[in-house]
């Protein structure tokens, strides 16, 4: 068993069960029954309130555990989300699929992070849209949530660098928000929101 599969073996959802906020703010720009791809999905809090505004979901997660829940909230909330176990350090999407790819706390680490990244939006349309939300380097003055490796957090340079030639950025910010998230991110933390298109 791995580590997100005992993560996610734990009773009730370690993020909870409703959408990001981020994901909330960005959702509103997606056209109608958008396909939209959520690499790390976890418990599937996202995709499954993706799937219910409409949206053709796809959550792919390297945790069985963590696809099992999200396909049983899906189940529990009457939509439909196409569930998909990988491993992002090799996989890579059908290219020009989605309109969207929602990339939310997925912390990749740094020997894979740059070609990971690459290979998710090469899975986007032209014109899609790519929406990031991940913990900064200056979270580790936190404890509400993310690695406690500063190689696994991202700033906004770091990823503007990784999807250079592919994504033109659109809005690239970090600061400070509180969260509220389940057990799993409560607090005051410092992340980074990057969106982009693809080029």
């Amino acid at each position: 068993m791995n580590f997100w599969d005992q993560r996610f073996a734990e009773p009730g959802f370690k993020y909870g069960t409703e959408p990001n906020a981020f994901v909330q703010q960005q959702a509103a720009r997606l056209k109608p029954g958008s396909r939209v791809l959520l690499p790390g999905d976890g418990e599937g809090r996202n995709g499954v309130w993706l799937a219910q505004q409409g949206h053709h979901v796809t959550s792919v997660d390297l945790s069985a555990v963590g696809l099992k829940k999200a396909a049983d909230l899906a189940a529990q909330r009457g939509v439909q989300l196409t569930t998909q176990q990988v491993d992002l350090a090799h996989w890579a999407p059908e290219p020009e699929q989605f309109d969207a790819v929602m990339i939310v706390f997925t912390h990749l680490p740094e020997s894979f992070r740059r070609d990971a990244h690459r290979r998710l939006a090469q899975g986007l349309k032209p014109g899609g849209r790519l929406v990031m939300e991940a913990f900064h380097p200056e979270q580790m003055r936190h404890t509400s949530g993310g690695p406690r490796d500063v190689d696994m957090l991202y700033s906004a340079e770091q990823l503007s660098d990784d999807f250079a030639g592919l994504l033109a950025p659109e809005h690239v910010w970090h600061g400070e928000i509180a969260l509220a998230e389940g057990p799993g991110h409560q607090g005051p933390a410092v992340v980074t929101r990057w969106t982009g298109l693809k080029l």
